[in-house]
């Protein structure tokens, strides 16, 4: 049994010719924030403290959708949420944070300082204030690649989306923006040398999304979820992984069908939400760590205590 540590900066139709412009900084990022959740577990952080550390160093890049690089929704506002859990399943999410710099903190303060696990919108942000969490004007999270992006996608389904057909959604969703417009929901998982376990994700949703819709990383056992068993932090559309409830599937495949981590993962990943549709970081108890989807890519980073290390985009022959 040895640590081991996972992170994800969003999945999705990444294309081969994505340019180095846009290729290079999420790298860079990745290959930090590895570097950032190593050192942290080797100093005998806990994987708590390790995940939330990692993931606001993500939110703090605008090269994610999460945090400063929130994508806009049809109004061209943001809404961020997040989610964050450890193996004994304690948890706490947010979801329509438009003023806090780190939801993924919030998300924390949650689960240590309300009976509650799931807080949104204006009392999301009114329990900010009270806890002195960090804000910032809502313009601060507005970059201007995402208002292109925005942009692109109205003028690109100038017809009238009728939100209630999901063929039209899936057309909005789907729509290219730079080639990278479903790029950026960010995630680690993490567990000690000593099985302990932890999971955070974070995100601002996907290009032009009605206002007030919330996807699938702050719901329990959809895009987030750990138990004693594993740590899981899902990347991809939403509402395909809410209704594949793929975390918890990777969870329940090795307590009730007594898979491994890459087997439960697998199966999850190709078997149970369609393709083009998710992908997932997780690490077990036993320092087991993998890294699935089933997109034409997505942004990821792992290391194990035994020495490996890898950070990819595309699909490559050592992925595991």
């Amino acid at each position: 049994m040895g640590w081991a540590i996972a992170l994800h900066g969003g999945a999705g139709n990444i294309p081969l010719s994505l340019p180095p412009e846009r290729r290079e900084p999420r790298e860079e990022a990745l290959r930090h924030c590895l570097k950032i959740g190593v050192a942290a577990l080797k100093a005998k952080r806990p994987p708590l403290d390790v995940v939330e550390l990692v993931v606001r160093e993500l939110e703090n890049n605008p090269h994610f959708n999460a945090g400063r690089g929130s994508v806009l929704t049809t109004k061209g506002t943001v809404e961020m949420e997040a989610c964050i859990m450890d193996g004994n399943k304690k948890c706490g999410a947010v979801s329509g944070l438009s003023t806090v710099v780190n939801a993924i903190s919030l998300a924390r303060l949650v689960m240590e300082k309300t009976p509650h696990i799931y807080l949104a919108f204006d009392g999301a942000e009114a329990f900010a204030r009270e806890q002195g969490v960090e804000t910032v004007d809502a313009g601060h999270f507005i970059t201007q690649e995402n208002v292109e992006r925005l942009k692109q996608v109205i003028e690109a389904n100038r017809v009238q989306i009728d939100y209630t057909q999901p063929m039209q959604k899936d057309v909005l969703e789907e729509t290219p923006t730079n080639g990278d417009s479903q790029i950026g929901t960010v995630g680690c998982v993490a567990v000690d040398s000593h099985g302990n376990l932890a999971t955070a994700t974070s995100t601002g949703g996907f290009v032009n999304k009605m206002v007030g819709r919330i996807g699938d990383t702050p719901i329990i056992g959809a895009g987030t979820y750990a138990n004693s068993l594993c740590a899981v932090s899902a990347t991809g559309k939403g509402e395909a992984i809410i209704r594949a409830t793929i975390a918890r599937d990777v969870a329940a495949l090795m307590e009730y069908k007594g898979l491994s981590l890459k087997e439960a993962a697998a199966y999850v990943i190709e078997e149970c939400v369609p393709r083009g549709n998710a992908g997932l970081v997780a690490v077990s108890a036993t320092g087991e760590v993998t890294m699935q989807f089933n997109t034409t890519g997505m942004f990821r980073a792992c290391a194990t205590e035994d020495g490996y290390t890898e950070i990819g985009i595309w699909p490559s022959p050592m992925q595991n």
